[in-house]
Order: C-alpha cells, then sequence, then structure tokens
C-alpha cells in the first residue's frame, strides 16, 4: 500500500516536471524560430543595401578633393562591414543546417 501511494506521488512530481520542461522547450522553440526569421530578414535587407552601395561605388567621381575621398572610402568600409556582417550570419545558419542533415542520416 505504501508503495502505490510513492509511485503515486513520485509519478504526479514527475509529470509536473514534464509538464514544466515541455511548456519551456515550446517557449523557447518558437523563440529560436522567430529570431531565425529576422535573422532571415536582416539578411535579405543587407542583400539590398550592399548592391544598392555597390551600384553607387561604381559611378566614377570627377572631384578631386581630401574629404570627398575620405567618404568614399568610408563608404567602401561601410560596404565591406555590410558584406561582413552578413556573412558572418549566414554561416550561423549554415552551420545549423549542416548539423541537422548529420543528425539526420
Amino acid at each position: 500500500m505504501d508503495t502505490i501511494i510513492v509511485l503515486g506521488a513520485l509519478s504526479l512530481i514527475l509529470s509536473i516536471l514534464l509538464s514544466f520542461s515541455v511548456y519551456f522547450n515550446v517557449r523557447h522553440g518558437i523563440i529560436i524560430l522567430k529570431m531565425q526569421d529576422s535573422i532571415e530578414e536582416s539578411l535579405d535587407i543587407l542583400d539590398e543595401k550592399y548592391q544598392s552601395i555597390s551600384k553607387v561605388m561604381e559611378i566614377p567621381i570627377f572631384f578631386d578633393s581630401r574629404e570627398v575621398r575620405q567618404v568614399i572610402s568610408d563608404i567602401e568600409n561601410c560596404r565591406d562591414s555590410i558584406l561582413y556582417v552578413a556573412n558572418q550570419l549566414s554561416a550561423i545558419n549554415v552551420t545549423e543546417d549542416s548539423l541537422e542533415n548529420e543528425k539526420e542520416n
């Protein structure tokens, strides 16, 4: 009789713990999916801006001022940093995808 009570109490405790675990796993899964969508949208925006800046950088300049050259250099650095950020974010996605593929095989 005592073992039935102990087993009942133990199963109740384990059920409660399982419920908490499932709740937090689902909650964190939703957060991760939202973050992944945000990263993908950000990558699309970064790609558009990179293409836009690259088109502007192809236009030759006809003014030979030190300040103008400095601004152009800053624009090139911004373009390069956009490419760097996009590559870093997509590298995270590629790593996650490759891990999922390995798990499936």
